[in-house]
């Protein structure tokens, strides 16, 4: 395996507005879609064999106009991919929820608890989908030296970037990442490492 590719799908109108997304199913904006479209320049020099991407519309969505989406890729729709379960922040805004809870921060306090449907996940839960994707990810790479992407979200992305650095779930904290942005995690003498992280075509 060569390098694992991440890219954040393309902004949609609620991660224009700050509001928690999750199993919302929202599609890219126009500028969603010219963000995805921006990300397909980037990684046209690089060899992927296998592109893992989230269920969720906007993901799909970026994989397709990024050039992700079609041969010669194996194409892989996965719901551990699927962002965070915010529970009762569903649509909510981070200022919204410091109303009532002013000391909150996601990656250690995870949510309140929403519907049955979709109960919310604690940051330890993401870390659990987050570790089974890389153990994917790693089995798929298994016998190429190409390299993976995965098409997915923010927060878990965020986390599972820092499970590849053998951090805990609460270390996604210290990695922003905007919509629409290739980021790249390889490893240096043998250990982990970010390579590049939240690259823009026009950065």
């Amino acid at each position: 395996m060569s390098d694992l590719l991440l890219v954040r799908h393309g902004a949609t109108a609620w991660s224009l507005s700050g509001q928690h997304t999750s199993w919302t199913d929202l599609p890219l904006t126009d500028e969603g879609r010219a963000q995805a479209r921006e990300v397909a320049p980037l990684l046209r020099p690089e060899g992927i064999s296998t592109v893992f991407v989230s269920p969720m519309e906007r993901a799909r969505q970026t994989a397709e106009l990024a050039g992700l989406a079609r041969p010669p890729h194996d194409v892989r729709i996965d719901a551990d991919l699927s962002e965070w379960d915010y529970g009762a922040y569903e649509g909510v805004t981070t200022a919204e929820i410091h109303r009532t809870r002013p000391d909150w921060f996601l990656f250690t306090d995870g949510v309140a608890p929403g519907p049955p449907e979709h109960p919310g996940e604690s940051p330890e839960e993401v870390g659990a989908r987050a570790d089974r994707v890389l153990a994917k990810v790693r089995a798929a790479a298994a016998d190429t030296e190409d390299s993976v992407a995965l098409v997915a979200h923010g927060h878990f992305l965020r986390v599972l970037t820092a499970r590849w650095l053998g951090l805990p779930p609460s270390g996604g904290a210290f990695f922003q990442l905007g919509t629409g942005t290739v980021s790249r995690l390889g490893t240096e003498h043998g250990r982990p490492v970010i390579a590049a992280w939240n690259v823009r075509a026009s950065s």
